[in-house]
Parts: structure tokens; sequence; C-alpha cells
């Protein structure tokens, strides 16, 4: 399993996050690559490897064929469906135009040890953290439609573009009897120029990006 903010054709900016309302973010920032902070900090473990270290592994499903979970996202005008032979095809891709802007949703049926979910969580913003010549923009660890959840966007450095990426990661649970666990995960990915453009396309999916027991 791979749990990464930044996949194939991942996905964007988002002025605000549904749940946890964080501040509007400074959008000056996604054209620069440069970073002001010169802190040394330790590097962040891969969420996927941490999961593997306590014991969890994942089983990618399709999101529309879950029998105790609502897993979806809308798709706004203009936006089609995208395919790639490299994708899985339990992957669900939206794009407008070509290529980007792109939102990918993913999901993993949870298999091994039981754990603590809201601590986790705390740990799910690492892959984005990872990629090239990260600029966070704005995060949250706040849960999302009462599941724990952790959010974050910022821009980064792919492929000689810099990118922008909108990031949620959902552990949920589906509906009794058998309270099957779920990584529910949502990315939306634009060129960093035309994040502002592209915003209120973004700002659609993520307020319509639904993750609720049947």
């Amino acid at each position: 399993m791979r749990v990464s903010a930044t996949l194939v054709v991942t996905g964007a900016l988002a002025v605000s996050a549904v749940a946890c309302a964080p501040k509007p973010p400074d959008y000056q920032s996604i054209w620069t690559s440069t970073t002001t902070s010169t802190t040394t900090a330790p590097k962040p473990v891969p969420f996927a490897k941490y999961l593997e270290g306590i014991g969890v592994t994942g089983v990618p499903v399709a999101p529309n064929t879950l029998p105790d979970l609502t897993v979806s996202i809308p798709t706004p005008p203009g936006w089609k469906p995208y395919s790639n032979p490299k994708l899985p095809q339990t992957t669900q891709v939206i794009s407008k135009g070509s290529r980007y802007p792109a939102a990918m949703l993913t999901v993993f049926a949870l298999r091994g040890a039981d754990f603590n979910a809201a601590d986790a969580i705390q740990h799910a913003n690492a892959d984005a953290q990872l990629v090239s010549n990260f600029t966070q923009l704005d995060a949250s660890t706040a849960d999302y439609n009462g599941f724990p959840s952790s959010m974050i966007q910022g821009s980064y450095d792919q492929d000689d573009m810099r990118m922008h990426s909108y990031n949620r990661i959902v552990i949920a649970t589906g509906s009794p009897p058998g309270k099957q666990r779920y990584l529910v995960q949502l990315t939306i990915t634009s060129l960093a120029k035309e994040a502002v453009v592209q915003s209120s396309d973004i700002e659609a999916i993520i307020r319509g990006f639904v993750v609720a027991a049947k």
C-alpha cells in the first residue's frame, strides 16, 4: 500500500477545508520555491511505512463498491473521468483538460493489528512533506465527518514544474456489525501558476467530498 500526496496524477489548491475551516491561505506562496525556515527537523516517516511498522496493511478497493461506507466526490462542469493504465482500476480520477488539474480518490481496506486511529493520523502528512522543495500552505488534523483525519496543502517541484496539492486522508470505520476500517485519500493537484484560477472547481470538490458510514 502506498499513501502519498503526489500520486501519478494528483491534485490541487483549496481556499478552505470543510470540517476544519483553516484560515485562508497566502496564495503568493504558491509561485515561489524558496523556503524561509532554517530549522533542521527530523525527516518524516512515510505514512505507509509507519502503518506497516505498527502491523497495519491495506488492500485497495474501489470507492463505489464499499458495502458499509459511502465515499464519493462530485464532478464539476468541464471535468471528466481520467484513465491511465499505470493506475490501479480501484482508483477514481477526474481531471479538467488532458492532465491537470486532477482529483484522485483512493480507498484501502485496512488489515492487521488494532491501532489508535487518532494517534496514527498524526503521521499522515509525512508524504507531502517529503516531496521536492515542499512549501506548506495549510494543514489540519481535525476530524472529518467524525472520523480521524489529516489535511495538508502546499506547493512542490515536479518534472521542472511548480505544483500545488491538496491532500486529505481519513481513517474511517464502516457501519456495524463489521466496523471495517478504511483509509480514504483525496488528492487534488494543479499547476501552481493556475491554482487560483482553478480554485472554484477545486473548492467544489472539497466541499462535496463524502465519507460516511452507511
